[in-house]
Parts: structure tokens; C-alpha cells; sequence
């Protein structure tokens, strides 16, 4: 049975349940560094207002995962995606990051881009399983981040849930 869930627009009243998710996942995994506070607690100031997106997962009338496109520089990076842990495994960050590609294949972006880290190897499995390809790291914005990773929207084949 295919999982319910709704991905819908990042709101202002989304801004705790963005934050909480986000902290959650920095707190297991690594250190949460100032700059992921500033852009956790203004997410509007940081990434919606500076050409961005967020989009939030609402399943059984409840924020269970997130996920954020900020606009960089050079394009848009994947970031800030977070599942509520008792929801892990049931393949909602998966879901979310196909509706992410289709987002950006919709509005003709090129590319993707994310950093991650090597100790996170079903995460990078994911990346590497939808098409992510590793890029040269030259400067990361988090002190966690040890890989780079690109996704070239142009020669994505589209997914048999597109």
C-alpha cells in the first residue's frame, strides 16, 4: 500500500515544525553550527525571501518532514530535508526528493547540488540511486559537509512515479 502524505508550500506557521525537524536531525547526527540557527529560526528571511522554497510533508494532519531549495550562487542546493525519525524508512524522503527533482525539471533549472557527509552512507545511496553524481568540494558552507553532489536535471530520466 503506497503511503498518503501531502507535500505542500513551507507557511509562516510552519516555521517551528521546520526548525524542530531540522534540529532534531543536526542534534542525532552531528553539531548544530550558528549558521544552521540563523537559517533555521528566519527560514522566510534566508530562503524564501532570497528566491527559495521549502515544502513540508503533512500526513495524518500532522508536519512529519521537510525539505528546503535554497537559492545559491551557483544554483539551487538540496538542503535542510528532515523526516520525523518515527516515520524513517517508510520512503518519505524519497517522495520528497522526487517532488523536489519534478519541481525543478517544471521550472527549467539545470541542475541540483547538495553536500552531506561520507558517514551518511544510506543517504548517500539515495542520492547516488535518483542520479546525484559526486562534484569537486572546493568550499562547503557546514563543517560537516565532506561531499558534494550534483545532479544534472537535463539527462534525468524521470522516475516511474513522475
Amino acid at each position: 500500500m503506497k503511503n498518503k502524505l501531502n507535500i505542500i508550500p513551507f507557511e509562516s506557521k510552519h516555521t517551528k515544525s521546520f526548525h524542530d525537524l531540522n534540529i532534531a536531525w543536526l542534534e542525532k547526527y552531528f553539531c548544530v553550527e550558528n549558521h544552521d540557527r540563523e537559517v533555521l529560526e528566519n527560514p522566510q528571511t534566508y530562503i524564501i525571501d532570497n528566491g527559495g522554497y521549502i515544502f513540508m510533508i503533512e500526513y495524518q494532519n500532522e508536519i512529519i518532514g521537510t525539505v528546503a531549495l535554497i537559492n545559491e550562487v551557483e544554483g539551487f542546493e538540496l538542503s535542510k530535508m528532515a523526516i520525523e525519525p518515527k516515520y524513517q524508512g517508510l520512503k518519505f524522503g524519497q517522495q520528497l526528493m522526487t517532488y523536489c527533482i519534478n519541481f525543478a525539471k517544471n521550472n527549467g533549472w539545470k541542475e541540483l547540488f547538495l553536500y552531506s557527509n561520507r558517514s551518511l552512507k544510506n543517504a548517500i545511496y539515495i542520492y547516488k540511486k535518483v542520479g546525484f553524481i559526486e562534484a569537486p568540494l572546493i568550499d562547503s558552507p557546514y563543517s560537516r559537509g565532506d561531499i558534494k553532489m550534483i545532479l544534472d536535471l537535463k539527462s534525468h530520466k524521470k522516475s516511474e512515479r513522475d
